[in-house]
């Protein structure tokens, strides 16, 4: 698989979009644009938040303007779409700006996706919705690049790219399984309000896999249940959620009785090292300890199964 991969004919990132590139190299100008004919890049999954980073990045912006110009392109209806500068317009525009400096490329679907998607996945602490459109929308767009050959291969790249080798790409390039790129994109499925239920870490990543194979409307009835019983399935729930809805015998009853049924307890006891200390020798390890204690507690068990009288 992985000598496939080295195969493809792909423009590299940084070839492309490098920021040195961007600041002249190739005799590209950064332009003035206002700030209302700057618009966001369409199905742009990253959520720009009015957080404490973003504060920063506004007080940054009052003294030192935008350091890096952003990328965009032109748009048929007018104006030009953001391929990345998002953040960067959000801070500006707070700050009290009218225009941001801007590079104008053209760029197709794919081209404008693949650097936007890449540009943002550099980023920590992405919200699981982030990363599971962005892996989605970058699969699309190698897949669409793969339909189209080059005049140089004669559709060798596309045949590189189809079917799973595409998903094996994007987790080479992240560094992740080809199973794990996989349960992010079908986080897609969910509804959004359970899978903003994920981002809020209200549901785990992985109930939220099973989920997702759930239809809509299993999903919206759910999620009623949810709200109503103020609880969310575990992974075995879950699971058996998704069993239920593959044999077509998932009615709200039978979610009702799968989320209402009563959970074993793990019983956990934690015993602090500064109170066992007091009655062990130093040289017992907790092993050792815990054999003593196990031998004292059946000892004791046995003294209760005789009235508890010696």
């Amino acid at each position: 698989m992985k000598s496939s991969a080295k195969n493809i004919q792909m423009t590299s990132y940084d070839d492309l979009f490098s920021v040195g590139d961007a600041v002249g190299t190739t005799g590209e100008k950064v332009q003035e644009i206002p700030l209302g004919e700057l618009f966001p890049f369409r199905g742009h999954p990253f959520k720009v938040l009015d957080d404490e980073a973003m504060q920063e990045m506004v007080e940054s912006v009052k003294i030192h303007g935008i350091l890096v110009p952003g990328i965009a392109r032109p748009r048929g209806e007018g104006g030009y779409e953001l391929i990345a500068g998002h953040r960067r317009r959000h801070a500006l525009e707070l700050a009290g700006g009218t225009v941001m400096s801007v590079i104008i490329r053209e760029l197709d679907d794919e081209e404008a996706t693949l650097f936007m998607v890449d540009s943002n996945l550099q980023r920590e602490n992405l919200l699981p919705s982030e990363k599971a459109w962005a892996y989605r929308m970058k699969l699309e767009a190698i897949k669409r690049k793969a339909g189209r050959p080059s005049e140089n291969n004669s559709g060798q790249v596309g045949q590189n790219l189809k079917g799973k080798i595409s998903v094996e790409i994007i987790a080479q390039e992240m560094g992740e399984s080809r199973k794990q790129v996989q349960r992010y994109i079908r986080l897609t499925e969910l509804l959004p309000e359970l899978l903003q239920m994920v981002d809020d870490k209200k549901l785990a990543f992985n109930p939220a896999v099973e989920l997702s194979y759930l239809t809509q409307e299993e999903q919206g009835a759910l999620l009623e249940l949810i709200n109503e019983l103020s609880c969310v399935p575990s992974l075995e729930q879950a699971v058996r959620l998704k069993k239920y809805s593959q044999e077509g015998k998932l009615g709200r009853h039978v979610m009702d009785a799968i989320l209402t049924e009563e959970r074993s307890v793990p019983v956990q006891v934690i015993l602090k090292k500064e109170k066992l200390k007091q009655y062990f020798p130093n040289s017992y390890t907790p092993k050792q300890m815990e054999d003593v204690i196990v031998s004292l507690l059946e000892t004791w068990k046995a003294g209760q199964g005789n009235g508890g009288d010696e």
